[in-house]
């Protein structure tokens, strides 16, 4: 039973193109190398770009866009986030949490296209970018790093067909759900008072993201290679994509406990910081100030 997966199927007269329904290498849409990479240079282009372009002239405001942006973003993450949770939550009560992070059957049909409308919001996502650089905010290597990487990352757990990955992405929608939230508050003028937890959680997120992966890379190197060490089975995925997610999420914990402390340990930093709107990752490593009326 899925019911608000089955209501939206029942009420919405449109149905998904049929290489959203299901992942199909070489005809979904930046499925391959061949249009994720180019997606991704030209994504870093049109930065430099538009920062090149901006420089000499006065910051655009897009508040009205850039609230519309945010908005969609903070409530298509948390549609999408209670649809995997419906389609998560039976499988992981009836079979436990090692068969739901590592059996081949945990890739169930909905999971998949909801894998790749994740996808394709990090390629929405990479619009954060462009209006930071049209409102001459600061830009951070976090940010831009953060961006581009995590559309790479989906890329290649959907080419992998891990199924850990339902645990780093909703986790993340989560996040999504109360950042882009954030932004569209604060871009009309509203003062929020949890800014500074928003990269605590960023943190939690990705210590709890690492556990998983780790373990379940872990469990599958043990498994595959007969190692004479305890573990539970292996785990369903490619070689290429866990290492990847392992190196790319430890990567990500890092540098937002290096912004964290920059940002509000350092004497002198944290209050000046949070008091002129700095001081906040925006999910995506970059302090940029948009709780300011502009």
């Amino acid at each position: 039973m899925a019911p608000l997966a089955d209501l939206l199927v029942r009420t919405i007269p449109l149905s998904l193109p049929r290489y959203v329904q299901s992942y199909v290498p070489g005809k979904t849409l930046l499925s391959t190398q061949q249009e994720v990479w180019p997606t991704l240079a030209g994504y870093l282009v049109v930065v430099f770009i538009l920062r090149t372009y901006m420089k000499n002239r006065p910051p655009l405001k897009l508040n009205a866009l850039f609230q519309l942006h945010n908005v969609l973003l903070s409530s298509g993450s948390a549609l999408l986030l209670a649809l995997m949770a419906e389609e998560i939550a039976p499988l992981f009560f009836k079979h436990g949490l090692f068969w739901s992070m590592c059996s081949d059957d945990m890739w169930t049909s909905r999971l998949e296209t909801y894998y790749i409308i994740n996808y394709y919001f990090k390629y929405l996502e990479l619009l954060d970018t462009v209006f930071l650089a049209l409102k001459k905010k600061p830009l951070a290597f976090l940010h831009v790093y953060h961006h581009s990487a995590t559309a790479l990352l989906c890329y290649t757990q959907l080419n992998g067909r891990t199924s850990v990955q339902w645990i780093p992405i909703t986790i993340n929608l989560s996040v999504h759900v109360l950042m882009y939230y954030y932004y569209y508050a604060t871009a009309g003028g509203a003062k929020i008072w949890w800014k500074k937890y928003l990269t605590t959680m960023q943190i939690v997120q990705f210590v709890i993201d690492l556990f998983a992966v780790y373990f379940a890379t872990y469990s599958y190197y043990a498994s595959m290679y007969r190692w004479n060490v305890p573990n539970l089975g292996s785990c369903a995925g490619t070689e290429s994509a866990a290492l990847f997610g392992c190196l790319l999420l430890s990567s990500y914990l890092v540098l937002f406990i290096q912004f964290y402390i920059q940002t509000y340990k350092k004497p002198g930093k944290g209050k000046g910081s949070q008091a002129n709107g700095k001081a906040i990752a925006n999910g995506n490593g970059v302090a940029n100030g948009h709780h300011k009326m502009e």
